[in-house]
C-alpha cells in the first residue's frame, strides 16, 4: 500500500514553516495518542503522523523528501521513515511535547551514529576511480570490559530502586490531567543495573575513542557533491545494535584545461589563422591520451567537434560520454617582419569571401 503524502497527513501546505509543522503535530498528537484517544485505529494513525513529523521537522530529511518523495527516505538502503530508522519510537516525540512517557527501552539494541567525511580528489581520479584510505576518530567498544563499563562482572549489581526492571511509576500533570506514567528509572538510567566499580579504561562508558584506518574504492564517474555510504563504518552501536554508517562526500578539483558537464568533457582548443583557413591535423589532449583531430579548411571560431567515447563513464557502467572540442581562433599579438609582410599581402586580396560575410553585406544594401 502506498504511503500518504506527509504534508496531507499533518494537514499542512508544502510551504509550511517549522512553527506550523510543530503546531499541526501537537494538535493531532492530542487527538490520536493511544493512551487517551477513543478513535478507531488511533495507534496506527498516531504512528503515521509521528512519521510525517519526524521527516518534515528535520530540514535535511524534509529537503530529501521534497525532492524524491517516499523513495528518498530509503536512500542508502536503510529503513528510512517507514521503519522509524533513527527517529526513535513514537512515544519519544510525544514525550518531548507533553513530558513523561520516556518509554524507549535503554537496553534495546541501538544503531550507532552515522559519520561523514569530505574528501577531495583530482579530475582524473573522479573519471577513472581510485582506491582511497582515510583515518577517522570514532568510538569503539572497550576491549577491557567488553562494553559493560564495569571493572569486572561482579561489579554489576541489580538496581535497588526499580528491582532490575529499569522502570518506575510516577504521577504527572499533563494536558489530560493527572496521569500515572511509567518512566525510565533515573537511578540506573533504565538499565536495571548499577555499576559499583567502573572500568579503569573507559571509566564506565563502555566505549573508548580510537583512530581507525578505513579503505574504500571510489567508483569511476563520480562527480562533485555526490556521496558514498560505507555501511557499518560509523560509530559503534549499543546493546548489540549495528554500527552506524560513514558517508563520504566527494569534492573534485577543477582541471586546468578540461571542464565536465555530466558525462561529457569540454575542451577549448586554440588554433591559428592558417590552421583554420587551410585546415590541419592537430594533436588534441584527452584524459585517455592525445588523439589527432582533423580540422577542415575554412573552420570558424567556436566550431565544435566531437570525440566519441572520450568523456566520463556513467556510474551505471552503461556508457561513456564524449569529449567536445571547441576551437578558438587566436589573433597573433606580436608579428615579426616576415609575418607582417605576409599579412599585408593577404590584406590586399579579398579575404571576406564567405557566405556569412556576403549575407552581412547584403543586409545593408539599399
Amino acid at each position: 500500500m502506498s504511503k500518504k503524502d506527509y504534508y496531507d497527513v499533518l494537514g499542512i501546505n508544502k510551504s509550511a514553516e517549522d512553527g506550523e509543522i510543530k503546531k499541526a503535530f501537537r494538535n493531532l498528537a492530542k487527538k490520536y495518542h493511544p493512551d487517551v484517544s477513543t478513535e478507531q485505529n488511533a495507534e496506527s494513525k498516531f504512528k503515521e503522523i509521528q512519521e510525517a513529523y519526524a521527516v518534515l521537522s528535520d530540514g535535511e530529511k524534509r529537503a530529501q523528501y521534497d525532492q524524491f518523495g517516499h523513495a528518498g527516505m530509503n536512500f542508502g538502503g536503510g529503513q528510512g521513515a517507514g521503519g522509524f530508522d533513527g527517529f526513535g519510537g513514537f512515544e519519544d516525540i510525544f514525550s518531548s511535547f507533553f513530558g513523561g512517557g520516556n518509554r524507549r527501552d535503554p537496553n534495546a539494541p541501538t544503531k550507532g551514529s552515522d559519520l561523514s567525511k569530505r574528501i577531495t580528489i583530482t579530475f582524473e581520479e573522479a573519471i577513472f576511480g581510485i582506491k582511497k584510505q582515510i583515518v577517522m576518530s570514532m568510538y569503539e567498544e572497550c576491549s577491557k570490559c567488553g562494553g559493560s563499563g564495569a571493572y569486572s562482572k561482579k561489579d554489576v549489581t541489580t538496581c535497588n530502586h526499580c528491582n532490575g526492571k529499569g522502570k518506575i511509576y510516577k504521577n504527572q500533570q499533563t494536558l489530560f490531567g493527572v496521569t500515572r506514567v511509567q518512566i525510565n528509572c533515573p537511578y540506573c538510567n533504565g538499565t536495571g543495573k548499577k555499576i559499583t566499580k567502573k572500568c579503569s579504561t573507559c571509566y564506565g562508558e563502555g566505549q573508548v575513542k580510537t583512530t581507525k584506518t578505513i579503505n574504500f574504492d571510489i567508483p569511476a564517474g563520480i562527480d562533485e557533491g555526490q556521496q558514498m555510504r560505507l555501511t557499518g563504518k560509523g560509530e559503534m552501536g549499543t546493546n548489540g545494535g549495528p554500527n552506524g554508517d560513514l558517508y563520504i562526500i566527494i569534492s573534485v578539483k577543477a582541471h586546468g584545461v578540461f571542464e565536465r558537464y555530466n558525462s561529457d568533457i569540454i575542451l577549448e582548443l586554440p588554433i591559428s589563422f592558417s590552421q583554420a583557413a587551410l585546415g590541419a591535423e592537430i594533436q588534441v589532449p584527452t584524459v585517455y591520451g592525445d588523439v589527432m583531430l582533423k580540422v577542415p579548411s575554412g573552420t570558424q571560431t567556436e566550431t565544435k567537434f566531437r570525440l566519441r567515447g572520450k568523456g566520463v563513464p556513467e556510474l551505471s557502467g552503461r556508457r561513456v560520454g564524449d569529449q567536445h572540442v571547441i576551437v578558438k581562433l587566436i589573433t597573433p599579438e606580436c608579428l615579426d617582419n616576415a609575418q607582417k609582410k605576409l599579412f599585408k599581402s593577404l590584406s590586399e586580396t579579398d579575404e571576406m569571401t564567405s557566405k556569412v560575410w556576403s549575407k552581412f553585406k547584403n543586409m545593408f544594401k539599399k
